[in-house]
């Protein structure tokens, strides 16, 4: 029987990945906005929601962009110990590997799901995040698994 994870190779081919990002608003959304002023050409795939904090993000948002059709999530906050709410991004890092368990566990490939740390200085590594997770998505296919089916 065919995983519903995985597409045909014609999909596959025409496929192009929808990310939903979680950014921290005090590192990596600047370090998004950085990425625009300085005029970094990266993937437009991306829809960017900026957060407080890596630490509030919630198990169901991720669940839920999966189900409204992303193909990948991304959470991307502060470097460890630069924290702006001081543990928000550990708390995250201990929740986020959790929550990358459940997807395993519920049979979504684990690339899907991504973290990464971007300062606000940043911009050129977060072009560089960005690219290389809608690539390794490329690569998956569409995600069909826990998307809602209208």
């Amino acid at each position: 029987m065919p995983n519903p994870s995985q597409s045909t190779t014609s999909e596959a081919q025409e496929h192009e990945p929808r990310v939903v990002a979680f950014l921290c608003k005090w590192c990596s959304s600047a370090g998004s906005d950085l990425a625009g002023v300085s005029r970094i050409q990266y993937s437009a795939n991306a829809t960017p929601i900026t957060v407080p904090c890596t630490g509030s993000v919630s198990p169901l948002y991720i669940l839920s962009a999966f189900n409204k059709g992303a193909d990948g999530v991304l959470v991307s906050g502060c470097h460890p110990g630069d924290c702006h709410y001081m543990e928000g991004n550990y708390l995250a890092r201990r929740k986020l590997y959790l929550i990358k368990q459940l997807l395993q566990f519920i049979g979504l490939e684990a690339d899907r799901f991504r973290m990464s740390w971007v300062s606000a200085a940043e911009g050129a590594k977060f072009a560089e995040v960005i690219d290389e997770f809608v690539g390794d998505l490329r690569a998956l296919g569409p995600q069909n698994r826990l998307k809602a089916k209208h």
